[in-house]
């Protein structure tokens, strides 16, 4: 992977043009990081006891196992026992920590040069931070608990503690070629093809024309097209740039045709595609980080991400209607002759839709009713076909490869894959640098895991936020004394985690935003009565949303590229758009009957056990969550009606206010609250709506 890292990024390369004197010392670069790849996995196999390659090599491994088997044998005459696998003899010893550096280096100035700077920022204070609280722990500087790391027990041997974390970062499941590795290679590999695939049909054009079709008598028709398609095509690709720029090139220009604003337009792709990173059943390289830090599979993940999506796209929904009426944008009713329906679209429809119709079919499906329906009933239930999809039943990766292999001969339906066949070999060839891709950014991602488990900062934060929340008894705010017991708690440790989320995802792809904040708040979050499940999805969305976010919010950025509007109102648009991406955590957090799964009801007790939050069974129930959802939609329309300004004619602005407090005390917890809420809510909007008034003319000017 870093040798295509290196073809693909080649220091060398750009050097020859741009600084021909320097040009050596960028093939030096590439040359280095090659090596330093090969001598991680060296030191990999060299370390891991499960492996000792150079004990191999020299037969000291054999030996050892063999005396161990014989000395196993002695113990109970006549019984034998298994022989334990022994340590690894030959190691690098002190050597390792300037290997494991030389190779951070290397990799975080390829990372800069792949994925830009803000990522290799944070993994390098993270690294100097361990490395800098280790020497004073040493030389005693301080006794501070947040500024030192004990390298090993008091009296220990420094330099043998040292080396055994340093080869921890080589084979502890957050090293580098730990768990974030097996994301790569294991979970992310047939998604990031599939997504390459996509990228080579005529599919997502097609999609938008259906969309435009389905949409052309609404009001915000070209807009809800660019929601629809954004959300389906998105939740492929995983990527919010990637979405802006192949399907905004088509559904921003509709948009502005039909009468909408351009920072409006670009506001409604950039938070529609930033919304495919949360919409099953794919949900991009994220889903599959969130999978392996939580341990929940991947159906309940998906599952838990049902509803949330579904509140956030019809949040965006009711944006454009509101955004519609005030600039009295009319109905499409004829589609344009550019996005008509043409007999090829139908067949580039299939190839969009029967592979993710093949991964629900085997991620949500049951393995009995494969072996007893109708592809047993065809090709026989002891065939080989039968036996593959049955194991395949279930399991996330084997669906992703399943959906490749059906979509690679969908592929040729369309006529110009037919007369090109290579395009589809030349899409195979960009997943292959997408993944090497991926892999460079999960190792910085794996880092920032690593040092921060060495250097204990996270259990030292979570003790000391929570040891402060239980003295702290009022919380002081604009001459106001707030109390801070029961939710209040649970409020202060939200917003932080909200905050740092935002922050610390400023230019950041999704994965490393969302370990980032994880890592450091996750455990925080799960001691406040979250559970861990729900706490990783709180951060998770608003990982997300750090892409329109300002001031970096890069799918804004990329969404301004194509209306060409100002970078920065077009985000601040986005947000007003996509608001609800930055609200529904909260709901979850409050309400984690909402994410459907009982690891979202389930927290560890004081002495470590796993146990249900108060109030919960474990199990749905339909009554309850239907109400609450009713409750969610009434508090979207107020939120998007009051940041539109508009409803069935302009707000006032003691109106906005109202609608948005009134959003809060609809889904507050306290009955009361929420009675007195309800009531509100439904006498404004009944007023505002046996008022109908047309709105003035300035209006429609504007």
């Amino acid at each position: 992977m870093m040798t295509i890292v290196v073809f693909d990024a080649s220091v060398y390369r750009a050097w020859k043009v741009e600084r021909p004197k320097r040009a050596w010392l960028g093939l030096l670069l590439d040359l280095g990081l090659i090596t330093a790849a090969f001598l991680g996995a060296f030191g990999y196999m060299v370390e891991i006891d499960s492996v000792c390659l150079i004990d191999q090599i020299t037969g000291e491994r054999a030996r050892l196992i063999a005396e161990d088997a014989a000395n196993s044998a002695n113990v109970i005459p006549g019984i034998s026992f298994e022989a334990e696998v022994p340590s690894c003899q030959a190691r690098f010893g002190s050597w390792t920590i300037p290997l494991l550096f030389v190779i951070i280096t290397l990799f975080f100035l390829y990372n800069v040069r792949v994925w830009g700077l803000p990522l290799v920022i944070v993994s390098s204070i993270v690294v100097l931070y361990t490395v800098g609280t280790a020497l004073i722990w040493v030389f005693d500087l301080s006794d501070n608990n947040f500024l030192l790391t004990k390298l090993g027990a008091d009296g220990g041997d420094v330099m043998a503690a040292a080396t055994q974390k340093a080869t921890n970062v080589f084979i502890s499941p957050d090293g580098f070629m730990g768990r974030f590795m097996d994301i790569v290679v294991n979970q992310v590999f047939p998604y990031v093809i599939l997504g390459a695939l996509f990228g080579t049909s005529a599919g997502g054009t097609s999609l938008i024309k259906l969309a435009v079709r389905l949409t052309r008598h609404l009001r915000g028709g070209p807009a809800h097209a660019a929601i629809v398609s954004s959300a389906m095509f998105g939740t492929i690709t995983g990527g919010p740039v990637t979405n802006v720029l192949s399907t905004g090139r088509l559904t921003i220009p509709m948009m502005l045709r039909n009468g909408f604003n351009k920072y409006f337009a670009g506001g409604v792709e950039a938070a529609a595609s930033s919304g495919g990173q949360i919409m099953p059943p794919v949900m991009g390289v994220a889903a599959f980080v969130l999978v392996a830090l939580t341990a929940v599979p991947y159906t309940k993940v998906i599952t838990a991400a049902f509803l949330p999506a579904l509140c956030f796209f019809f949040s965006i929904f009711l944006a454009v209607m509101f955004q519609a009426r005030r600039e009295n944008v009319a109905a499409m009713r004829e589609v344009p002759d550019d996005l008509v329906m043409e007999r090829q679209d139908w067949f580039n429809l299939i190839i969009i839709f029967v592979p993710i119709l093949t991964i629900l079919y085997l991620l949500l499906g049951n393995k009995d009713a494969v072996a007893t329906g109708l592809l047993a009933w065809m090709f026989g239930a002891d065939s080989v076909l039968v036996l593959t999809i049955i194991n395949a039943t279930g399991d996330a990766i084997s669906a992703g490869w399943w959906a490749v292999a059906i979509l690679v001969p969908l592929l040729f339906l369309d006529a110009d894959t037919r007369r090109n066949p290579s395009r589809v070999l030349v899409s195979l060839g960009e997943g292959g640098i997408l993944l090497s891709r991926l892999f460079l950014l999960l190792f910085a991602v794996s880092i920032i895991a690593a040092f921060l488990n060495e250097s204990g900062l996270t259990g030292e934060l979570t003790r000391a936020v929570t040891s402060w929340l239980e003295k702290v008894n009022v919380l002081r705010l604009f001459g106001y004394e707030i109390p801070i017991v029961g939710g209040v708690y649970l409020m202060l440790a939200l917003i932080c985690a909200m905050l740092c989320a935002i922050l610390l995802g400023m230019g950041m792809p999704t994965v490393p935003a969302y370990v980032n904040v994880a890592l450091l708040l996750g455990p925080l979050l799960a001691n406040l009565g979250v559970s861990f499940f729900t706490a990783h999805m709180f951060v998770f969305y608003f990982a997300v949303a750090s892409a329109i976010t300002p001031p970096v919010a890069v799918a804004a950025f990329a969404a301004a590229s194509v209306t060409g509007g100002e970078p920065m109102r077009t985000g601040v648009a986005a947000v007003r758009v996509g608001i609800v991406m930055f609200t529904i955590p909260f709901v979850f957090a409050w309400y984690p009957e909402l994410l459907l799964i009982e690891e979202a009801v389930t927290i560890s007790n004081e002495a470590g056990q796993r146990e249900l939050i108060a109030g919960y069974t474990g199990q749905v129930d339909w009554g309850q969550l239907s109400m609450l959802l009713a409750k969610l939609a009434l508090s979207l329309y107020l939120v998007a009606s009051a940041l539109s300004r508009f409803d069935k004619m302009r707000l006032a602005q003691w109106e906005v206010a109202l609608r948005l407090l009134l959003a809060v005390l609809v889904l507050w917890k306290t009955p009361l609250v929420m009675t007195i809420g309800l009531v509100a809510a439904l006498v404004l909007l009944g007023w505002h709506h046996v008022v109908k008034v047309a709105p003035p003319k300035d209006v429609i000017a504007e």
